[in-house]
């Protein structure tokens, strides 16, 4: 029925995808969305996976192959870590990736980008990044961040397609829109790196307080609605000139 579902939303939804090649002579930053144990690692907290999970494997190891590329070239990196305090609960979800436990780091292939001077890691306290990089003197330590290192492009990738990756990229179009962004032009989402987690309707029908979450289904919808508020959607992503 699901897999039916799928088919009829992306008749109906259609979703062009791209070929993204990154010019080498312009600034492209890598952001990542919430690629940590809370989200990702198996059974590491009350969002993470069950069991091992393919979409969510593979987000991991295409994050890390654009990780090491970015690095290699002294380009710029930011890495957004969902971290909760323990009072301030994120409803409809359950407590997780509280502040100072292991559900709030990097999941183990990306711990080694700690060290890399080229990037930037922040915590943040909401699904937003844009919005969790807000500071109390009003200042923006991603807009920051794109200014001071004069980014024209940002490819994302991370977790959840549909929830903290799609509201992240709807602010920062929206903020670029308003003009509060310069120099930043492009905003790209490549598909093969996000991800989101999977509820079936019979476990959601079982579960006081969830929701269904069909995991193909809600990516699909989640890389549609980021297209249709102005995002390109990659499904390969090149460095240099097309041949």
């Amino acid at each position: 029925m699901v897999s039916q579902t799928i088919d009829v939303l992306k008749n109906e939804l259609p979703l062009e995808q791209e070929l993204v090649v990154l010019p080498e002579d312009v600034v492209t930053g890598l952001v990542l969305v919430d690629i940590i144990n809370g989200f990702c690692t198996v059974g590491a907290g009350n969002l993470a996976p069950r069991e091992p999970n393919r979409q969510i494997s593979r987000t991991i190891s295409e994050s890390v192959r654009l990780a090491r590329l970015f690095c290699d070239k002294k380009l710029p990196v930011m890495a957004f870590l969902d971290s909760h305090h323990p009072d301030k609960p994120e409803d409809p979800y359950p407590p997780h990736c509280i502040q100072g436990t292991d559900e709030s780091n990097l999941v183990p292939a990306l711990q080694w980008i700690q060290n890399e001077t080229n990037v930037t890691i922040r915590r943040k306290d909401c699904y937003d990044g844009y919005l969790g990089s807000m500071e109390a003197d009003g200042s923006n330590v991603f807009a920051d961040w794109v200014k001071n290192n004069h980014i024209e492009a940002i490819l994302v990738v991370g977790v959840c397609t549909d929830i903290c990756v799609l509201d992240f990229v709807c602010s920062t179009l929206s903020v670029r829109n308003r003009g509060f962004l310069a120099p930043l032009k492009d905003v790209i989402v490549y598909s093969r790196a996000c991800a989101t987690f999977d509820v079936p309707l019979h476990i959601a029908t079982n579960t006081k307080g969830a929701l269904p979450h069909p995991q193909e289904l809600m990516h699909h919808i989640g890389l549609y609605m980021a297209k249709e508020r102005g995002a390109k959607i990659a499904n390969e992503v090149l460095f240099g000139a097309l041949k």
